[in-house]
């Protein structure tokens, strides 16, 4: 198992996280050749933490290796650790700089990527496009069936807030959905594609705007407003209330990072 650590993760994946992932919708074979399979797995898509399990012939890494932000990942270390060619694990290693977790240095190799803040705004700028366009679709197309789903994600959303114990982990998977509705009632499948794309970084950044103290409470507030926007068929004050959820959300990410000092600069 190899666990590369982003700077968001407050801690590694632990074994009991780890078994409760290892079977998930979110494994993804990436690579396969003679009935070997190499396989990628995010066991908690919800937090800035990545896993990578390598199979190959029922051969696994049997130990668990943390690399930090500016740590290099050891192709021919981990190939021969794992007992398999370099092949596999170049795949691997190419997957996640295709994730932006790993950055590749001409004649250094690979290191694991840290966050800039040239990263944040990008992602976010990208981001605050495809939002606005997805509302302002929605306000035209969104179906009775698909407010109503908005509507009861906002309602548990809500019930989250209210609890004293309140699971981020939860939060930000009903932050997630109430999103992900709102794609597929745009109807227009090439935004959801390209909304995919950025997935993971998506998922990672909102983990980390959301754990902001005060943040899941606001957003659940521009959640109300954007619902109130779509039901009333107002596709620009739908794309207005969008862009300030995500400049808020951004917002709340850098000033996060700020205070724990986990900000990265490129070199």
């Amino acid at each position: 198992m190899i666990t590369v650590t982003n700077p968001l993760a407050k801690i590694a994946v632990n074994k009991s996280l780890l078994k409760e992932y290892s079977n998930s919708e979110y494994s993804r074979i990436v690579y396969m050749k003679n009935n070997s399979e190499f396989q990628i797995q995010i066991f908690n898509p919800y937090t800035y933490t990545i896993g990578i399990n390598i199979t190959i012939d029922n051969k696994s890494l049997g130990h668990t290796l943390v690399l930090k932000p500016g740590e290099r990942l050891m192709e021919i270390q981990l190939a021969d650790e794992i007992g398999v060619s370099r092949t596999p694990v170049r795949e691997a290693i190419r997957k996640l700089e295709l994730e932006g977790l790993v950055i590749m240095v001409p004649r250094k190799g690979a290191y694991v990527a840290g966050v800039s803040m040239k990263d944040i705004h990008e992602v976010y700028e990208v981001r605050a496009a495809l939002e606005m366009l997805a509302v302002s679709l929605a306000a035209e197309r969104i179906t009775d069936e698909e407010l109503d789903a908005l509507e009861r994600q906002v309602l548990k959303e809500s019930e989250a807030e209210d609890q004293d114990d309140a699971d981020i982990d939860s939060i930000i998977y009903i932050d997630s959905t109430f999103h992900d509705i709102i794609y597929q009632a745009a109807h227009n499948q090439r935004l959801v594609q390209f909304v995919n794309i950025l997935q993971e970084q998506l998922q990672r950044f909102r983990a980390a705007s959301l754990a902001r103290p005060g943040r899941s409470k606001t957003a659940l507030e521009e959640h109300k407003k954007i619902v109130e926007a779509l039901a009333e068929r107002n596709g620009e004050l739908a794309a207005k209330l969008a862009r300030e959820h995500i400049e808020n959300a951004e917002n709340a990410m850098i000033a996060s990072m700020e205070e724990t000092g986990e900000l990265f600069e490129r070199g």
